[in-house]
Order: C-alpha cells, then sequence, then structure tokens
C-alpha cells in the first residue's frame, strides 16, 4: 500500500498542472489500473504454482478471483480518494460507495465461502455408482439448504447496504414503526417466496425427493435434475424439463421411485391362447433375465395373473438396479419373448374362435317349438 500511496503521489504532483477533476479522474483510473494488473500477476503465479500439484486448491482459487478482484479494486480506490484532489460532496459520496462496495464483497465472500464449503463436504459422496443413495441423500440437503441461505444472504447483503443511506434508513425504521397496511401487503406480496423458502427447508430435512430420484409426477416420468430455493427441475423420459414449485412436492402426491432404493421391480403383461406352454415360457423367461445385463439376479417370476375371454394374462416380474434399467429390460424381456413364441410356439399366440350354426341341421325340438306357435297363431 505504501508502495502504491507513493505513485499516486508522484503522478499528482506529476500532472499538478491539469485541472483538479482531471487530476483526480486520472489518480482513481491509474489506481484500478495497478489493482487489476496486481491481480493478473497474482492469478499467473498461482496457476503456474498450484494447477498441476494442487488441482482442488487451484479451482478453489478460481472460485474466489472475484471476489479478490473486487478486494484489490476497493484497496486501491481506498488508497487514491484521499490523495485525488476531490471536492468534499463528492469524496462523500465515493466513501459512501466503497461502504456498499464493502457490504456487497463482505455478502459475496460470504457466499462464496459456502459454496466452497458445501463442496468441500460433497467430495466424500459420489454419484456415478449405482447403489447411491447415501451420497443424493447428502447432495440434496447440501444443495437445497446451501441455496436458501443464498437467497438469505442476499437478502441481508442488500438491506445492509441500503441501510447505509440516511434517508433509507429512516424510511426502514418508520415503516417497522408503522406496520399497518403496508406491512401487511408486502407480507402478502412475498408469501409465495417465503412459502418455497420454507418448502425447500422442509424438502432439505424430511427429503421426500432427492437429486436423481425417479419421480412420476402429473402422469408424467422424469428425474429430478435440479432443485433450486423455489423450484423443482424434472426432467422427463423424452428429454423434456417440467419445472415444478418447492410447495408441490409438501401439498401434492406424487410417485418416487427410488426413495429407500434405487432397485426397482418391473412387470411384463403378455396375453396368450389358452393352449400356451406356460411352463415352457417360464423357463424362457429365466433365461432371458440370466443372459441379460441389467438384471439384478433378484426376482424373476411368471404368474397366471388374469383370464380373458380368448386369451390368458400372463404376468413376468423382473428387477434392475435402477428405474432406467428396468425400463431397458422390460422392453427386452417382452421383444424376446414374443420373438421366441412367434418361432417356437405360434400356437400360444392369441386366436380368434367363432363358432357358426348357419349349415348345421335344426334340432327337432326347435322344429316342433315352431310348428306348435305357428298352429297356436294360425287357430
Amino acid at each position: 500500500m505504501d508502495s502504491l500511496r507513493a505513485a499516486l503521489t508522484w503522478v499528482k504532483d506529476l500532472l499538478d498542472w491539469l485541472p483538479d477533476a482531471a487530476v483526480a479522474l486520472l489518480v482513481l483510473a491509474i489506481a484500478v489500473l495497478i489493482a487489476l494488473a496486481l491481480h493478473r500477476w497474482a492469478r499467473k503465479l498461482v496457476r503456474r504454482a498450484l494447477a498441476g500439484r494442487y488441482p482442488y486448491l487451484f479451482s478453489t482459487f478460481t472460485q474466489t478471483r472475484g471476489v479478490s478482484r473486487l478486494a484489490l479494486l476497493i484497496l486501491a480506490v481506498m488508497v487514491a480518494i484521499p490523495l485525488a484532489p476531490l471536492r468534499p460532496e463528492t469524496a462523500e459520496l465515493l466513501a459512501r460507495l466503497l461502504g456498499m462496495a464493502v457490504i456487497g464483497l463482505i455478502g459475496w465472500g460470504a457466499i462464496i465461502a459456502l459454496h466452497i464449503a458445501a463442496d468441500l463436504y460433497l467430495r466424500r459422496f459420489r454419484l456415478d455408482i449405482d447403489d447411491n443413495l447415501l451420497a443424493r441423500k447428502h447432495n440434496t440437503q447440501v444443495r437445497v439448504l446451501s441455496r436458501t441461505i443464498d437467497v438469505l444472504l442476499v437478502m441481508l447483503t442488500l438491506s445492509a447496504a441500503l441501510m447505509t443511506f440516511p434517508a433509507v434508513r429512516q424510511y426502514g425504521l418508520s415503516l417497522f414503526a408503522s406496520a399497518g397496511v403496508a406491512g401487511i401487503v408486502a407480507g402478502l406480496a412475498a408469501r409465495p417466496v417465503l412459502s418455497n423458502l420454507m418448502a425447500g427447508v422442509q424438502l432439505a430435512m424430511t427429503q421426500p425427493i432427492r437429486l436423481y430420484d425417479a419421480v412420476f409426477v402429473e402422469n408424467e416420468y422424469g428425474t429430478v435434475e435440479e432443485i433450486t430455493s423455489t423450484y423443482v427441475v424434472v426432467k422427463l423420459w423424452d428429454l423434456r424439463r417440467m419445472i415444478v414449485p418447492l410447495t408441490y412436492f409438501i401439498e401434492k402426491p406424487f410417485q418416487n421411485w427410488t426413495r429407500e432404493m434405487t432397485a426397482l421391480v418391473g412387470s411384463v403383461m403378455i396375453y396368450v391362447d389358452y393352449a400356451a406352454p406356460v411352463g415352457i415360457i417360464r423357463e424362457k423367461l429365466n433365461e432371458i433375465l440370466k443372459q441379460s445385463d441389467k438384471w439384478d439376479g433378484k426376482t424373476a417370476a411368471l404368474q397366471v395373473t388374469d383370464f380373458k375371454e380368448g386369451t390368458m394374462e400372463l404376468r413376468c416380474l423382473m428387477s434392475a438396479r435402477s428405474a432406467a434399467q428396468t425400463f431397458d429390460l422390460r422392453c427386452e424381456v417382452r421383444e424376446k419373448l414374443i420373438a421366441f413364441l412367434q418361432k417356437n410356439h405360434p400356437e400360444a399366440l392369441p386366436h380368434s374362435r367363432q363358432i357358426s350354426f348357419r349349415d348345421s341341421p335344426e334340432p327337432e325340438s326347435a322344429k316342433s317349438t315352431t310348428r306348435k306357435g305357428v298352429d297356436r297363431r294360425s287357430g
């Protein structure tokens, strides 16, 4: 700082022949340029020291790049303001703006520190494995709570920055003192935001949904892709995104297919003729499942679940390690079972049976009944 102050003093003395406004502007501009150059030089030095050996520390430094740059700019301007030939009202305005910048720097730094701590905590939990229930649980809690705290920090930072102005501070005090209709209107206007914030905290604690859960919402199947402070992004099976408010998962029923475990049992319904060999079809189902890399080796069953007028209903049960693999396994079983029946047991496929009495002789009882009816009508 002493070197910067000496350099700015030398520039001020060198440009003493210019108007005061021009000298002040040049002094402030040179201070900003020196701060930016110093920050750029420090970035290069840290990259050479940490990028290869300590990648995580380097990524942490990268996240704090904006905060560190703003801190150097504030320090440089604070050093330059007393040296610049400014009018008292201009210096007071710049000092107030610097105070707001310091408050913003503290809030921004708190948010960055929160994100770094969350990333450091979540490094222990991997999401790229099949049994990632614990990892999804901790990721959901940390992400939702961190976003909620982000909103609160932003609100506190803005409030603190605005309170530096006497007029705004006086208005805020009078508003708190009077309350009344304005407070009621503000509360009603903020109700959706506050309800979503509270729903986010409740979701983080109770966790009816987690990140990458397979859910069935509004007759649509998808996975929970993102949970923000106000809404949830559900990635549907056809790559569409459904945006659902946080309060929906607190107030309305929905299906969570991976609430306790990622494994899921799927079913395939097959309709065959009554002459179908059920035992052979059951053996073929077991063979298909054993040859599939999607089957987890736990559930395999074939049952006759219903009789229709012309068909017999077979239900095939199978399990897989995730909802997506269960869906693919069901499709695979359908395709291979129907191919097996077409090739080896075509008689097992559904047939339409019709009985015709057009050419059959009429029974004697029917003839006698008809004659009696005719005689009775004629009589």
